[in-house]
């Protein structure tokens, strides 16, 4: 069992969980687990625009420098590109400072190694061990504490690195997007990206003041979006999240497109180009079924992971794979990235729309997904799916549903929360089905 750590580094409420006093806890424990050799070590840290990031900050900065890292700090950038600049300036840990799609309440601590992927489970247990150990026998003497000092230009680093992964003589001239960065880590560098590739940029969210990341919207509300592409005749939305890791789409129509029909889209663009490393993509258990047959279809395969783009990420390297990601729209292009990247997945999307001469709508509409119902259940404490009657009902569930149908019930891994996900053909079947186990759930949490 892991204290700290959930499915995407150590995330909660800011000065209640993260604190201060943790946050130096974590800089030192990462600093200790990292400093592997005689060379002198640094880390660089990103973060997003939440009011808590800079008391996060500089209490990670001081865990760092107390055991002799050197720290490199690059502002307000997108998750994706603090992974890409470890690997680029070779520091030897990337941190960002980022609660994802969370309201500014939250934050958290991300940790990237060395080669920009994020750590294993034993490499977090490892840090986990030395956070609530004693480690005042390890700090650095006096003459060997680290430094600390602002990076400049790294965004144009990271502008030009999206830019280079569409193909070459190809530009967005023509197309009327609009952007919304979420008021959250890309309201900078999405918009000029965009614009340089000649695209005419309507941006929204990117007038960030601590408080409003993720406040009505960014990829989890989408409204104002959709609004937005209805009222200047887009030709798409694109919404991003407050850390930029992950994209939903809107079509010229001001329809929603998630990270399955994007994933559809992107796969069989790929798979006529000769791209694909292996025949085949890894999403995870709540990809809709719509999408397997779709990609079965067309001869390729769907490996399936436990939620969290690390364990989509995982499978890809383990078995060769150089496309995966999640509904949710986490899209990993392993091609060019080691993490989710909601600008690199719209890019290649934009792509295909250039290609093809063909509008949003058409592109991205590869499939009719299954009725899919997903219902939260809140809990305070214990372990309600252990309850003897939870699991009848689950069971059960399944008998009804079939060969036709799945259920995926599992507890999220960044809030108290019993997730309950059912699909198949039969929209009021499935509708039934969830609701009887979220009761289930409901009763055994009370």
């Amino acid at each position: 069992m892991r204290k700290h750590f959930g499915t995407d580094g150590i995330r909660g409420r800011a000065n209640l969980k993260i604190t201060p006093e943790l946050a130096l806890r974590v800089g030192q424990a990462a600093g200790l687990a990292f400093r592997r050799g005689d060379h002198r070590h640094r880390v660089v840290i990103g973060k997003d625009t939440r009011l808590s990031g800079y008391m996060i900050e500089y209490a990670l900065v001081a865990g760092f420098t107390s055991v002799g890292m050197d720290t490199l700090l690059l502002g307000p950038m997108p998750t994706p590109a603090v992974a890409m600049l470890t690997r680029s300036m070779r520091a030897d840990l990337g941190v960002m400072i980022s609660a994802s799609h969370n309201p500014y309440e939250d934050n958290g601590i991300k940790l990237f190694g060395p080669d920009g992927y994020k750590l294993s489970d034993e490499v977090e247990l490892e840090i986990e061990a030395l956070i609530d150990g004693d480690i005042s026998r390890r700090l650095a003497v006096s003459e060997g504490l680290g430094r600390a000092r602002r990076v400049e230009g790294v965004h144009a680093r990271y502008i030009e690195f999206a830019k280079r992964t569409l193909p070459r003589l190809l530009d967005l001239e023509g197309l009327r997007i609009v952007l919304d960065c979420a008021n959250g880590a890309a309201y900078r560098v999405a918009p000029e990206a965009l614009w340089e590739l000649g695209a005419e940029v309507i941006a929204i969210g990117v007038e960030p003041n601590g408080f409003n990341i993720n406040r009505e919207v960014g990829s989890t509300a989408p409204e104002a979006l959709v609004a937005k592409v209805r009222e200047l005749r887009a030709d798409v939305g694109i919404a991003l999240d407050g850390d930029a890791d992950r994209v939903i789409i809107v079509d010229e129509k001001g329809r929603l497109v998630d990270g399955d029909q994007l994933m559809a889209a992107i796969a069989r663009s790929w798979h006529e180009d000769g791209r694909l490393s292996r025949p085949g993509i890894v999403a995870t258990v709540m990809s809709n079924l719509g999408l397997e047959r779709y990609l079965q279809g067309l001869g390729l395969t769907m490996e399936r992971t436990a939620v969290g783009d690390r364990y989509v990420l995982e499978r890809m390297r383990e078995e060769g794979y150089n496309l995966g990601g999640e509904q949710s729209g986490h899209i990993i292009l392993s091609d060019y990235a080691t993490t989710g990247d909601g600008l690199l997945a719209a890019l290649q999307l934009l792509t295909v729309v250039k290609r093809s001469e063909r509008p949003v709508s058409e592109v991205c509409q590869s499939f009719e997904p299954l009725p899919q119902i997903l219902k939260n259940v809140r809990y305070k404490s214990g372990r309600p799916l252990d309850d003897v009657s939870v699991a009848s009902t689950i069971e059960a569930g399944r008998a009804r549903l079939g060969e036709g149908g799945r259920l995926v019930i599992r507890p999220s891994g960044t809030e108290p929360v019993i997730r309950v996900m059912g699909e198949g053909d039969d929209r009021d079947l499935v509708s039934e089905v969830v609701e009887e186990i979220a009761l289930a759930v409901t009763r055994a949490a009370a």
